[in-house]
This record gives C-alpha cells, structure tokens and sequence, in this order.
C-alpha cells in the first residue's frame, strides 16, 4: 500500500507540516491495525507543536468536520465522509520534548508504531515508513498488551479499561506484568469520567470476545469498579434448575449468547437472517450497538437475586420478584454511566421481562392472547428478550433441569423471534376507536378506565375478534357498563 496514494491526505497534512516547519507522526491504532490486518479508519498524529492549528488548516483543506477534543492538551479531531465512510483525523502535541520521549508516555507497546510523514514520498509503502522503536511489531506477532511502562495508568487511568477492549476487539491477552499492574491501581478507574469508561465497556460489548474479557475484569477487581452493584451476585448461590451460582451463571449466559449470534440465527430464512441482524447491528446511540446492550442484559439479567433470596422451609431458595429488583438496579447502572434514555429503558425492559419467555414455555402451546401480550409489553426488545432466554436457558444446567423442558424452551423462543420479525414487517397498527370516540359515543368522560377499555379494545382487534368500527365501541360500551 503506497501511502501517499492510497491515503492522498497525508499530503496534506505533510504539506501543511513543511509550511509550518513542524515534525508529525502517522502513530498508533492505524498501524497496528494494517499488521494485523483489521481495516482501520482512524488515523492519529503526533505533532510537535500547535497541533490544533494543524488540524483546523486540515480540515478547512479537505472540508471536514473539525472537532475540539481538548484545549488543555491541544487535541482536535477531523472527521470527513468518503466514498460513504467516516474517517477521523486525531492530531495531538507530543507530550514530551522529543517523538521518542513522547513514545515513552503512550499506553501499550502494540500502539507505537510510527511513521514521519517528512520520510515519505509517493512510492513509499507503509512497512518501508514504519518504525518500531518499542518492540510493537514483537507484541502483536504475540497478541500480547503490554504496557509501555509503569505510570502509563496513573497517566490516563482509562487505559486500565482500553487493555481490556483492545483484548475484547483483537482477541489479543493482556500481558501477566501489566495485568498486575491494573489489578493494583484499578481504584484510579473512579476518577475517570463515567462517558468515556461508558464507550471503552461498549467496545467491550460490541466484540466477539465480551464473556472472556469481562471475566479476566471482574477477577483482578475491576470491573465491580466500573459496575458496583455486581459484587452482590459473587457466591450468591441458587440450586434448583441453577448449577452455578448468580455471577458464574451470568458470565455463562453472556457466553451462550455470543454462541446463540454466532450459529443460531442460521436456523431461520435468509429473510429472517437479514432482519435479524439488521436488528442487532442498529446504533441505540452514538456507536453502541443493540447486539451490545443484549449482552450487558445477559450479565444483569438476575442482578437482583441477591436482594430477593430467602430461604425456604423445604430446602433451597427462592428469588421473587427479582426482575423487578433487578430493573431498578440497572437503571442506576445506566444513569451512572450516563447511557441514552432509550438504551436505559431497553436495558431495563429486558432485565425485567428476562422470564416471560420462560411463563410462555410454562404451556404446551401457549395462546394467541398470551403471545400478542408477550409482543405488546415487549415492544422494540421482543427479539433481545427472546435470545437472552434462550441464552439463560443454556446457561441453567441444575439438577430439576430437564432436556425435553429445555428443547420447548427453546422453540418458544424461535418461534417468539419469527413472531416479532413478521410483527415488523406488518403495516402500521391503526385503532379503530380512540380516547375522543369514549368521549362522544360512549359518553365516558375522561379516566383510568379510558385505558383498560381502548386496551382492550386494541387486543381484540389485534386477534382478530373484531374488525369494525361498530363492533369496537360495541365492545367499549359492554367494558364500560360491567366496571360501573
């Protein structure tokens, strides 16, 4: 790959250095990402000075998006749409006299390596610019994170969780040397703003490897600083249907659910495959994908066991009403870390109706009433809810647990899935009475009861029972009269 070519920026940027009669850097995740042969389209630079000016000259040049990181330490970012993808420019001062002293200060070993845009010319390819002056090259041959030294933490107490999203999005281990070294400043983490810990979990949650790296978190400590409320779900044992204790089961369930994303959505149509990942791939907010939410449902789906166990007369435990427990934690944890109100009521919707898929299995083949009701309380997380059964079902491995009871769980599941999926594709629902026809022809005047009759009304009209305007207020009137 001719750089110059194949990224005609840089000679912008190189351009502009010259002018300015200043040295930058191509640095970090950009390289690292081409050895290892990830597509990347984020690009940083190290600059030697005035790097704000760098980047607003820049993005004046190619007309992008110029966005102020930080003043203090003169970060800005540009961000300009090519050939329909987003690319981000991140141009920073060096942080110390020279580029190499400013290599000493970065996080890990596999983000150093470097190029000098004043070496490269149109034929210059990128392993031809590319120097290693930390031994970068050596670390991703060994997908290994290690950091570039020991204050690189005390520095930028987030890197603590950027090892660990690096580890989730590669699939690379965190060195036994700096994994100590997290486990012994991990306090540090509370002083980080609870946005940016926000985005480094959700690149956690996004990546093929979530269950592997939340474990490894939540062993050395830090996780439970990131989300306190875990620490009750540690040996809070369950027995009965549950073979493992509250947090172990979890870390099981958020496993079965990257098996279930991975394998299972193949059993449906290729229509039903199309949408369902179109389903999880949708942005709730800003990058945070649904498919990520699901699995952070999937490790709090039972945090409010704790809370709810008591023990009972003949032996074992009981948990009532700890989903309803459970979704008041979460929504703490969301407003913690500062989520979007939409991903904060979705988390909480999941966590709370985690067992209604599991009621439904209760019957042999439960009715149409109950499954419109499933669709209808559920609304956008019909299909989430679904799979985190499925998964939670996988997950429970107990002595009262039986294989023939587990196979109808998990058909209530798929079908439920197939059910929201054609509940998409269905014309916009359209009432055939409202509040203002209570009002006229019923002569109802305004209440509680308003609900309960147009409700009712709705699922009458959604099974099929009734089909005319005459026959909904018909229904209304004979709802109206029996509650007076």
């Amino acid at each position: 790959m001719s750089l110059l070519i194949d990224y005609p920026q840089l000679k912008i940027i190189q351009d502009i250095a010259k002018r300015k009669k200043i040295q930058v850097y191509l640095v970090g995740g950009f390289l690292r990402d081409y050895v290892i042969g990830r597509q990347q389209n984020d690009l940083d630079f190290a600059v030697e000075k005035e790097a704000l000016k760098v980047a607003r000259l820049f993005a004046d040049k190619i007309k992008g998006a110029y966005i102020l990181l930080d003043e203090d330490r003169e970060c800005a970012r540009v961000a300009k749409k090519m050939k329909g993808v987003v690319y981000t420019f991140d141009f920073a001062n060096f942080r110390d006299k020279t580029f190499l002293k400013d290599l000493t200060l970065r996080d890990f070993t596999i983000n150093t390596l470097s190029i000098n845009l004043a070496d490269i010319n149109q034929d210059t390819d990128i392993e031809e610019g590319m120097k290693d002056y930390k031994k970068g090259l050596q670390a991703i041959a060994d997908k290994c994170i290690k950091q570039v030294s020991v204050k690189v933490f005390r520095d930028d107490p987030l890197r603590m969780m950027r090892a660990f999203s690096l580890k989730a999005m590669l699939g690379f281990r965190i060195d036994e040397k700096t994994l100590k070294q997290i486990q012994k400043e991990k306090d540090l983490i509370r002083a980080v703003s609870p946005e940016r810990v926000r985005e480094e979990l959700f690149k956690i949650l996004g990546s093929q490897h979530t269950a592997d790296t939340i474990k490894v978190m939540a062993t050395i400590g830090l996780l439970e600083k990131v989300i306190p409320q875990i620490r009750g779900m540690y040996d809070c044992i369950q027995g009965g249907y549950h073979h493992l204790d509250v947090w172990n089961h979890s870390l099981d369930v958020v496993m079965q659910l990257e098996k279930i994303l991975n394998e299972d959505i193949f059993r449906f149509s290729l229509e039903d495959q199309k949408d369902i990942v179109c389903y999880l791939d949708e942005y709730l907010a800003g990058e945070h994908l649904r498919r990520g939410l699901i699995k952070l449902a999937a490790l709090l789906h039972d945090i409010g066991k704790p809370d709810t166990r008591k023990k009972k007369p003949e032996g074992g435990f009981s948990f009532h009403g700890h989903e309803n427990v459970g979704k008041g934690i979460c929504k703490h944890i969301a407003h913690r870390l500062k989520f979007s109100t939409r991903e904060r009521h979705a988390l909480e919707d999941m966590v709370q109706m985690h067992l209604r898929p599991g009621y439904l299995s209760n019957f042999q083949n439960p009715s149409d009433r109950m499954i419109y009701r499933y669709l209808r309380d559920a609304k956008d997380e019909g299909i989430s809810i679904a799979l985190l059964s499925l998964a939670d079902q996988r997950a429970t491995r107990g002595p009262m647990t039986t294989e023939a009871s587990q196979k109808h769980h998990e058909k209530i599941c798929l079908d439920l899935i197939k059910k929201c999926l054609a509940k998409k594709r269905e014309k916009p629902f359209v009432r055939l009475i409202n509040g203002e026809d209570l009002i006229k022809k019923i002569k109802i005047k305004p209440s509680p009861l308003f609900k309960e009759i147009l409700m009712e009304v709705e699922e009458q009209q959604n099974l099929g029972k009734i089909t005319t305007k005459k026959e909904a207020l018909e229904l209304a009137q004979h709802i109206a009269i029996q509650k007076k």
